[in-house]
């Protein structure tokens, strides 16, 4: 072992032994070269490796700091027993409930799928908004054609290599966000009272879509790490006529998985099998924590059948409203739905996104939020280890920066959620995710601000209520 190897396996024993726990800083190079009578280029080395191993961070001007622990703590989500059976679906009354309860300036909203939006990587993305804004141009005033500006879309297909996706811009129409893309493609697709799969738990936004449409839902079982059932979609397809199916394969919200590239591959050769074309929500596959970023289902598709829906409502504004849908080959159809929704996007934004990405922005603000989400995910997992019940489980995602936790089975979320917002704490009960009432001990927590010393007092007295409804049962 060389000699900056062997100063970085002491550092790891001390992390793995408590000495250094995540947060802390590290010693200084110079000190630690002189604690241990080696070079700085040694120490220099070791760190090096450390930060490769994902143990350590380096914070600009201020040194090394410990990411996280060597183990995980918390067990994976179970996967839930599913209906064979497609249901209606009718819970906008709950999430309605939810999403709309009274706003406090100090309250503390960890159920909102929201970024960061303090980092300075975004001052760039309000200069475009403001130059543009300052020039005067008519054009961002007025509407620009029904598919969205070109500049905006050949962007889109320059970020579309990086998920393995070969598209032109003539194949991308920009919409008012991703929820936009994904209802204009379940009205290109289906018929009231058709069937349509989902993984479980989904997306409350995609059932909401999907209610709206009058469309019956088929939850199936999905892996906290390996992704919707192949197994139960081919028994599915085999026993019904199923339209449509609409998934999120990366970075997958709430459950926070990423199916595996072959696992890819085998659910577009089942769906070319069945001649059933697949929704792909992809809205949060920029925000993967290591390289390269994982391949979209679309990558895969050679016959057109994937329709690839996203938005940078997730890597940088929600209130840009600019997403995207990328439709193959019904175009024609998603392009009518989008035009009686809303006929063209908003023009002032998507100029000022294609600016940001030109410039090279894009790329600067997913290196620097990368980092952040991931050190929050690390601190966030080591909150709920401490501060939740015994018992609890937790997903590990590898980009985004959602937490699905697993509470024991005597926690309500709702009465979690409702306890919770009197403490000026919001979360997201697990029930809005399923069309069958499934999930009423879990929740989704946000951890895009994390860490902050208010964020975790809010996790532990989520925790603290979370213990007093299991002691209480």
């Amino acid at each position: 072992m060389k000699k900056y190897e062997q100063v970085a396996q002491t550092l790891s024993e001390q992390i793995a032994g408590g000495i250094y726990k995540m947060g802390d800083r590290l010693p200084s190079v110079r000190h630690l070269s002189g604690q241990l009578g080696v070079s700085i280029s040694t120490v220099q080395e070791a760190y090096l490796l450390l930060e490769q191993r994902g143990l350590t961070e380096v914070r600009p001007k201020s040194g090394h700091f410990v990411t996280r622990q060597q183990q995980r703590l918390l067990d994976l989500p179970s996967t839930q027993a599913y209906s064979a059976h497609p249901k209606e679906t009718s819970t906008w009354a709950k999430v309605f409930h939810v999403l709309y309860q009274t706003e406090t300036a100090d309250a503390l909203y960890l159920g909102r799928a929201v970024p960061n939006l303090s980092l300075g990587t975004l001052k760039p993305l309000q200069r475009s908004l403001a130059s543009l804004t300052r020039r005067g141009e008519l054009r961002g005033l007025s509407y620009d054609y029904i598919f969205g500006c070109d500049e905006l879309r050949k962007q889109i297909t320059r970020l579309a290599v990086d998920s393995g996706c070969n598209l032109s811009s003539d194949e991308v129409i920009i919409t008012s966000g991703c929820q936009e893309a994904l209802a204009s493609s379940l009205r290109a697709l289906t018929q009231p009272g058709d069937t349509v799969i989902v993984d479980s738990p989904s997306f409350y936004g995609s059932l909401q879509a999907i209610e709206a449409c009058g469309l019956k839902v088929l939850e199936l079982p999905t892996h906290p790490e390996q992704g919707i059932s192949l197994d139960a979609m081919e028994l599915a397809l085999e026993q019904w006529p199923v339209k449509a199916c609409l998934i999120t394969p990366t970075f997958n919200n709430p459950l926070g998985y990423t199916m595996p590239d072959e696992r890819k591959a085998r659910l577009v050769e089942l769906l070319a099998r069945f001649d059933t074309p697949l929704i792909e929500d992809d809205i949060y596959g920029d925000l993967a924590y290591d390289t390269p970023r994982p391949r979209t289902l679309k990558s895969f598709d050679k016959e057109g059948r994937v329709i690839l829906c996203s938005s940078f409502s997730k890597s940088l504004a929600p209130g840009l409203r600019v997403g995207w849908v990328a439709p193959g080959r019904y175009a024609s159809r998603v392009m009518h739905m989008k035009y009686i929704s809303s006929m063209s996007s908003a023009t002032l934004p998507q100029l000022a996104v294609a600016d940001f990405i030109s410039r090279g922005g894009y790329d600067r603000h997913l290196k620097k939020v990368r980092s952040v989400y991931k050190r929050g995910r690390d601190y966030l997992l080591e909150w709920v280890t401490r501060y939740f019940p015994e018992g609890t489980r937790a997903s590990n995602p590898r980009g985004g920066y959602l937490l699905w936790v697993e509470l024991p089975e005597t926690v309500n979320s709702m009465a979690l959620t409702t306890a919770a917002m009197e403490q000026g704490i919001g979360v997201a009960p697990g029930e809005l995710f399923s069309s069958t009432g499934k999930y009423t001990h879990h929740i989704r927590i946000n951890y895009a601000d994390c860490p902050t010393a208010k964020m975790e007092k809010g996790v532990k007295m989520l925790g603290e209520i979370a213990a007093t409804m299991d002691q209480s049962a």
